[in-house]
């Protein structure tokens, strides 16, 4: 097997279990930690398909935006040393059915679809293109879905440290 191949392979065992282990682990800090190494190994997954750009982008505004953001508010909050309790056990049951459901079917509509190589002439990419839509408003632009995304993220980040506080 080629190298890129057993990369691949790396890259996906590393984004599937600290996947897990975001999830499943009951210390906060350490779930941050496992979702940071989660998104940098997407980023790794994207340097692997030759997309600069995505990768880029989720290493800084995932794993050096957001993770960052989630990490200062845990800090802030001041709750690392805390230890969620056990779940309860229908609510894992449950959360595993979901799961397991999810995952059954997001794979059939995969593999029921017919993907076919398309006849139409590639679009020309260049960072002008790129550029010219990630900062356009109208058809086919970016800047609004950014802009209305960053506003959500602030809110929910002020009113989950609003909500942290007062629990002291």
């Amino acid at each position: 097997m080629a190298l890129n191949v057993w990369m691949f392979y790396f890259l996906a065992t590393v984004i599937a279990v600290c996947s897990v282990l975001t999830i499943t682990s009951r210390r906060i800090l350490r779930a941050a930690f496992y979702l940071l190494c989660v998104l940098v190994a997407t980023a790794g997954l994207y340097f692997l398909f030759d997309y600069q750009f995505m990768a880029g982008v989720q290493l800084v505004l995932y794993a050096g935006g957001i993770v960052v953001l989630i990490i200062f508010s845990i800090l802030l909050t001041s709750h690392i040393s805390q230890k969620f309790p056990k779940p309860e056990a229908i609510r894992l049951i449950t959360g595993i059915v979901v799961g397991v459901s999810g995952f059954a079917l997001a794979m059939l509509a995969i593999l029921k679809y017919a993907f076919k190589a398309t006849d139409s002439a590639a679009i020309r990419i260049d960072m002008h293109t790129i550029g010219n839509q990630l900062l356009g408003t109208g058809k086919n632009g970016y800047a609004l879905p950014f802009e209305v995304i960053s506003i959500l993220l602030l809110a929910a980040m002020i009113g989950a440290i609003i909500i942290a506080k007062k629990g002291k």
